[in-house]
């Protein structure tokens, strides 16, 4: 059988053709004639602009060397200004920011709609920046070389074509990078197979190759640290999404060093951290999955295994990611899904590493970002870092601290956007279907009488890729949803990170389905619990999570009545195919191999929903411009629906790339359409 026998609906994978592309405009018109037309939606839209639009949103930083980077997109401003403080004017409620590169000018000056991509600045002078472009939100960008003293691009400087690229200074006038040299120079993942050394000058396709990796290998990567006195160059053989091998560069020769394939290695000054994702035996101890360790790295890569554990997990808590100030590790770490923050310090070399609990606000969700400059001998910001602090009910706070006190400076703060006066949240748990007890944060609506009258209900979920649902402040949710009446619930469903890498690897490959076991057990709970009933309840997931609740809307149709579906794997058959697919073999597995096809053809949306089936009204959401997950995935699993006889709606950005809108106007029509279908569907708005 041909395979658009076996699949007619092929012809939409075509991204960018005018067949694909009008079916898309014919789809959009009509979703947005329809959910428009909704009496609440212009003051539902400008509710959410005015949020995303917000002058007093905190302006978050980064340091390069004596400047605070920011990228700031307001109403005049919509695809952003790259621009620059100093730490003192940071401080002001207003300070004054000096501007470096205007997107949007740059965009008409150069007749492109540029999304800013990032920058690489080579320390300590940080004058010399590899400057990332994406046109329309893609992952693929243009690379060029600017000069932030002049604010200008380099006039004959590094330039590269638009591609999946990765770059690394070496010195002022040399580089490593990846990218899209030519037939070849790709994974099967379409990222970087080849990793060139390429001096200034020097045409790109001239660039020596020091490193490559196997075809079906994810990517080929390497970083350089030019911290003084421990320079040294790492190229990573990135296996999988969850396996690496890494080579110091010793002289000429790469040397591997010895770790396991799944566990995370990172130098820091004189010592080396590695976080595990498996158990580790070694040297007589064995260290479970979640641990964070620290060692000397000389000896380590003598072969010594003398290890001090700076997180060990427990059923509760788990690692939720760390960061490195001069001296300290500042571990963060999830308590029953809620963060609590901790320093580690080894006051001499020979003394033992010493824990402080750091006294922070508590449940909520924090994170601290070091301050220190490594390049630089003498830094007044060495023990420095930023805290940001947040829940559900309490805007951002970004606050300064030192990892020597408990004493904080509070720097910015964002707005109430909305009335939290009433409103409650509460940790839940509800049973799966094999007796695992699954947390879930619900968020009450004012007046709302828990368990007496069943309201609107928005449960959200994710459940893959070790990635944690950890509270978060939302005005868009807030004036959208909660402010306006309904329940917001945020599942904690296996797949994800919230319990450590056990939590997330119960339920990869063929144990996929635990994830979909997990959020039908949430819905049950909450409609045992009458929370809501099944015609109140509707679920939402983008990415991963759109394959969730693609899957969990198939199996379990009874329990919903809308389904917004944002940028989704739906056709598992040929995920692998389609753009960055290939990547996420680790977590799904490979359709073309008979024993993994056994799986994941029971969940996999597009090859299971028939004619005839009673299901909830679904909402996809997309983007033409994503290159990481295909828009075909929506537009396919759409048509066949609609041919099918199922009442949906679909509508595809142009841009927008995987997060699926480029600019806060854009951002404010997806979610207005998003926020109204949910209402109209759920609560008879």
């Amino acid at each position: 059988m041909s395979a658009s026998a076996e699949d007619p609906y092929l012809w939409l994978e075509d991204v960018q053709g005018e067949r694909a592309l009008q079916w898309v405009r014919e789809r959009n018109a009509q979703t947005e004639a329809e959910l428009q037309a909704d009496p609440a939606f212009v003051a539902r839209k400008q509710a959410i602009r005015e949020v995303l639009d917000s002058r007093e949103q905190i302006p978050y930083v980064s340091r390069r060397g004596e400047w605070f980077y920011n990228l700031w997109q307001d109403a005049d401003n919509p695809r952003g200004l790259w621009r620059r403080t100093s730490l003192a004017e940071y401080r002001k409620p207003a300070p004054a920011w000096e501007t470096v590169i205007d997107l949007d000018a740059l965009g008409k000056a150069e007749g492109e709609n540029w999304v800013w991509g990032g920058a690489t600045c080579l320390g300590p002078e940080q004058r010399h920046c590899l400057v990332s472009l994406s046109r329309g939100g893609a992952d693929a960008r243009v690379v060029r070389e600017f000069d932030t003293v002049d604010k200008r691009f380099v006039e004959g400087g590094f330039s590269v074509p638009e591609a999946k690229t990765s770059v690394s200074w070496i010195d002022k006038d040399t580089l490593y990078i990846g990218s899209h040299f030519g037939e070849g120079s790709l994974t099967d993942s379409g990222y970087p197979r080849v990793v060139k050394r390429w001096r200034r000058g020097q045409p790109l396709g001239e660039a020596q190759m020091v490193f490559e990796v196997e075809q079906q290998d994810l990517a080929a990567s390497v970083s350089v640290d030019h911290t003084p006195g421990h320079e040294r160059t790492v190229f990573v053989r990135v296996v999988d999404f969850y396996s690496s091998q890494v080579m110091l560069l010793q002289g000429d020769r790469l040397v591997p060093i010895d770790k396991p394939d799944d566990a995370q290695l990172s130098f820091w000054r004189e010592r080396v951290l590695i976080e595990l994702r498996s158990d580790w035996a070694v040297a007589g101890t064995t260290w479970p999955r979640g641990s964070l360790l620290v060692a000397d790295a000389a000896g380590y890569l003598k072969g010594e295994r003398r290890f001090t554990s700076l997180f060990t997990p427990t059923a509760t808590r788990s690692l939720d990611g760390w960061d490195t100030t001069r001296s300290t590790v500042l571990v963060n770490v999830l308590d029953q899904v809620a963060s609590r923050l901790e320093a580690w310090s080894q006051p001499t070399p020979a003394s033992p590493w010493q824990r402080r609990e750091v006294q922070a606000p508590f449940p909520g969700k924090l994170s601290a970002t070091a301050l220190h400059d490594p390049l630089l001998t003498s830094d007044p910001l060495a023990e420095a870092y930023l805290l940001n602090a947040s829940d559900f009910l309490r805007p951002d706070a970004l606050l300064l601290g030192d990892t020597g006190s408990d004493e904080r400076e509070l720097l910015k703060s964002r707005p109430t956007f909305f009335d939290a006066d009433g409103m409650q949240v509460e940790q839940r748990f509800a049973t799966s279907q094999d007796g695992t007890p699954v947390p879930y944060f619900v968020i009450w609506p004012r007046q709302a009488e828990p368990g007496r009258q069943p309201l609107p209900t928005l449960l959200y979920g994710y459940g893959g890729f070790e990635v944690s649902m950890t509270p978060f402040y939302s005005g868009s949710v807030g004036r959208s949803w909660t402010g306006a009446g309904g329940v917001f619930v945020y599942a904690n469903i296996r797949g994800g990170g919230e319990f450590g890498p056990g939590w997330h690897q119960a339920a990869i490959l063929q144990h996929k389905q635990k994830s979909y076991d997990d959020l039908a057990a949430v819905a049950e709970d909450l409609i045992a619990t009458k929370v809501t009933t099944p015609a109140q309840l509707g679920i939402q997931g983008g990415s991963n999570g759109g394959l969730l609740v693609g899957a969990v809307m198939l199996q379990r149709p009874e329990l919903f009545k809308a389904v917004v579906c944002q940028v989704p794997l739906l056709d598992m058959k040929r995920y692998h195919r389609l753009l960055a697919g290939a990547s996420w073999m680790a977590e799904y597995g490979d359709p073309d191999k008979p024993e993994d096809w056994a799986f994941i053809s029971h969940y996999s949306p597009y090859q299971n929903v028939k004619p005839g089936q009673q299901l909830p009204k679904v909402l996809f959401v997309t983007s033409t411009r994503d290159d990481r997950v295909h828009p075909g995935h929506a537009r396919k699993m759409a048509a066949r629906m609609l041919d099918q006889g199922h009442a949906l709606l679909y509508w595809e950005n142009i841009e927008g790339g995987h997060g699926g809108a480029a600019d806060n106007g854009q951002r404010a029509q997806m979610q207005a359409l998003e926020y109204t279908f949910l209402w109209q569907q759920l609560g008879g708005r």
